[in-house]
């Protein structure tokens, strides 16, 4: 007689990726709030004292390095949504299983991307 395919990780299986992910989640959170609390903090780089020559060449700097903080912790905060929905999927059971060809998502590729929800099949048939 065939092995029945499997078509849901188990509880024991759904635990270890559920305890994978929070510590994930909890290094997220910690790096996105060190992202906010950069922008929020002045730019304080010790030169005020130096010529005005070199004001706006700081300013410029000191813009494109904000606008960057600002897409990490954008980055950031899409990628703690995506964990915090993994979460979910976890509760409810249906974690790990490929929204499109309804197959496992190898256990490899979860382990790398946690939050994925397209096996490599479905993946690459994207691009």
């Amino acid at each position: 007689m065939e092995k029945p395919t499997k078509t849901r990780y188990s509880d024991q299986e759904l635990q270890e990726f559920k305890e994978l992910i929070q510590e994930k989640l909890r290094m997220a959170r910690e790096e996105f709030l060190s992202l906010t609390n950069s922008l929020s903090s002045p730019n304080s780089n010790g030169t005020e004292d130096t010529s005005g020559t070199y004001k706006t060449l700081e300013d410029g700097s000191a813009t494109l390095e904000k606008e960057q903080l600002n897409q990490l912790a954008a980055r950031q905060k899409k990628f703690i949504e995506n964990l915090e929905a993994a979460l979910v999927r976890i509760e409810n059971k249906t974690y790990g299983i490929c929204r499109e060809t309804g197959k496992l998502i190898q256990k490899e590729r979860l382990r790398a991307v946690p939050h994925a929800t397209l096996s490599m099949e479905a993946k690459l048939k994207q691009a």
